[in-house]
């Protein structure tokens, strides 16, 4: 309890930007006015810690420390005199306590801070990361529920609340998102993805969370560290795991560091004033493994940055690369999380990432990070997967990845007309790509996201095709993420709109005539989506043949893609018919894995089936038949 409290008070301090714990001489006083990682803990895997000590002239300054267990083992200097890091080695007998680390000018002490050293919870190391047997729901807080209206504006924080813009903050919160948790476990999800939470403090498009401005906070308008910890503890109580999405390729114009950056080479394109020089990145994904690649066009790609007020991170830079790796450990620690998605992947230097990537697996073996490759190319996407021997010798220790090749193909073969090159065809080939992964299992599979358009909007409203879609989403190997709101057949624009895709949740906010939540004032088609995910999903924590079994798929056949996902206790066996007719499949032809006869449930609906010699699939149906 002690250690508790003394980590809220310092976080509070710290949130302020206030020094803390400190004793000094009055004309040193608040010299110290931040340091990172806000604390550290006992018993890590690795065994050193780097903080980062910002004040006036600090880098004049000698850092010493007693304490039992705890050594200074490195310190380092930038060009910036007023930051100083400082590198601890902790011996597998430190304990929780508080570090007086003293800073010295010549034979005097002139200022100590009183650092927190914290016992980790109990099976941290051990903690279970997100699996096939998983179910993630990809949350836009801002957009979700909004459970406290007096953060919406908060003093000190550029962005105001406005609803009326699509564009603008809106005021979900974490106090909406916990007060959903209910709905989400009932409607079946295992996991819970929101969008980046920590403070972006910047004039506009604050909402979204990926320009941040300080790494170790919450942004306000969201609620406080303490809260999001809270929220985590309660989503696990319920069975829902939680994952932080992280950004490691850049930061807000508005960062803390921007008026005195760390070092002249902490940003990619530094410029004399310290701010940088907007160089607009290629998006040339091919470029790290294409061995014809110039070398220009693989620095703009990994170099460049997105848009001029997202400036792009040189973790080349060791003292960023150790603050950056601190960062995501810290997080996993305090918030007790099950997982990371690292936002734009391969735009980071690849030897960090492998970095951090190991790093973070060394200090909790069975976690699971997915990250974000948007190709349609498998062999870009599979490079960056743990496991993967790369004929360059690149070794990543990321466990997962986003499949944005298969939901690329998902969405090719709903839209086209069956024939021999295309439709289904796209599912079917796209699959057969798996031998280039390491682990396709593992992989995330997604019907859509926050930068793409509404599922319902992109196949055109079609009800059937959106049934398939989800039926193929929960069924498939890998783990399976929705967007929210999915579930309610929400729409958008056919191209990409990010305010419109990133609507708000129907029943987020007090007065709304349509609420989710309740039921009140949902269309048929609306009902009929959130039956549909429930039933999948709910069924889905049951069946082990999703989560751990094997997957054979039959080449297209007359309109119709068959599969099966078997293991020892089931059989799952799903059947898509694209054609305004029924097709009668003779079951002979999928003997190799199902009986002759048997009986199934059809989890769709219920109902019972006897099958034999035939099975006839409806007209623009799709079937989940549980074979046990």
């Amino acid at each position: 309890m002690r250690n508790f409290l003394q980590l809220k008070l310092f976080g509070l301090l710290a949130i302020y930007g206030l020094s803390f714990g400190l004793q000094a001489a009055s004309e040193y006083a608040s010299r110290v006015k931040r340091v990172e990682p806000l604390n550290w803990w006992v018993g890590m895997q690795h065994p050193t810690v780097e903080l980062m000590l910002y004040g006036d002239k600090l880098a004049e300054l000698t850092p010493k420390l007693s304490y039992p267990g705890v050594s200074i083992s490195a310190v380092h200097r930038t060009d910036n005199p007023n930051y100083l890091f400082v590198e601890l080695t902790l011996s597998a007998d430190a304990a929780a306590g508080t570090l007086p680390l003293q800073l010295w000018r010549g034979a005097k002490a002139v200022q100590q801070v009183d650092y927190p050293l914290l016992a980790r919870s109990e099976g941290s190391a051990q903690r279970q990361g997100f699996s096939p047997a998983d179910a993630i729901y990809l949350i836009t807080p801002d957009r979700f529920v909004n459970g406290d209206p007096s953060n919406d504006s908060v003093p000190g924080m550029l962005e105001q609340a406005n609803r009326q813009d699509d564009n603008g903050r809106h005021g979900g919160d974490l106090a909406g998102m916990q007060q959903a948790l209910p709905y989400l476990q009932q409607l079946g999800v295992t996991a819970v993805w929101p969008t980046p939470l920590t403070e972006n403090n910047q004039p506009a498009f604050s909402y979204h969370g990926y320009s941040a401005t300080d790494f170790y906070r919450v942004d306000p308008r969201f609620g406080s560290n303490a809260q999001f910890r809270d929220f985590v503890a309660a989503a696990n109580s319920l069975g829902i795991k939680v994952i932080q999405d992280i950004i490691v390729n850049h930061i807000g114009s508005n960062h803390w560091w921007l008026p005195d950056l760390p070092a002249k080479d902490w940003l990619n394109f530094p410029s004399g004033d310290g701010n940088g020089n907007f160089v607009p990145t290629n998006h040339n994904r091919s470029t790290i493994q294409d061995p014809y690649a110039a070398d220009i066009d693989r620095e703009l790609f990994t170099d460049g940055w997105f848009v001029d007020t997202m400036l792009d991170l040189n973790q080349r830079n060791p003292r960023l690369a150790t603050y950056l790796i601190q960062n995501s450990i810290w997080w996993v620690e305090y918030a007790g999380l099950s997982g990371i998605r690292e936002d734009t992947y391969s735009y980071a230097d690849k030897a960090f990432l492998s970095e951090w990537g190991r790093r973070i697996m060394q200090e909790y073996p069975q976690f699971n990070i997915v990250g974000e490759e948007w190709s349609p190319n498998p062999l870009i996407v599979s490079y960056w997967q743990a496991g993967k021997q790369n004929k360059d010798g690149y070794v990543s220790h990321t466990p997962a990845m986003l499949d944005f090749p298969l939901y690329d193909a998902l969405l090719k073969s709903l839209a086209e007309p069956e024939s021999w090159n295309s439709g289904w065809i796209r599912l079917y080939e796209m699959l057969s790509n798996d031998h280039v992964y390491a682990d396709p299992f593992n992989l995330v599979i997604f019907e859509g996201n926050h930068d793409t358009a509404r599922l319902f909007s992109v196949l055109g409203e079609d009800q059937d095709l959106f049934r398939m879609a989800l039926s193929y989403l929960f069924t498939m190997r890998g783990i399976p993420q929705l967007f929210y709101g999915t579930e309610l057949a929400l729409t958008s624009p056919p191209q990409r709109d990010d305010g419109k895709v990133r609507a708000d949740f129907p029943g987020g906010w007090a007065g709304d005539k349509v609420n989710a939540f309740t039921g009140v004032g949902l269309t048929d088609t609306q009902r009929m989506a959130q039956q549909l995910v429930s039933r999948l999903l709910n069924w889905r924590k049951t069946a082990s043949a999703i989560h751990q079994g094997k997957l054979l798929h039959f080449a297209p056949d007359r309109g119709t893609y068959t599969y099966f996902r078997y293991n020892e206790q089931q059989t799952v066996m799903v059947v898509m018919n694209k054609q305004p007719h029924p097709v009668t499949l003779e079951l002979a032809r999928f003997r190799q894995v199902l009986p002759a006869k048997v009986q199934a449930t059809e989890v769709l609906t219920g109902a019972k089936l006897q099958l034999q010699q035939q099975l006839t699939v409806p007209a623009r149906g799709v079937l989940v038949l549980d074979i046990r």
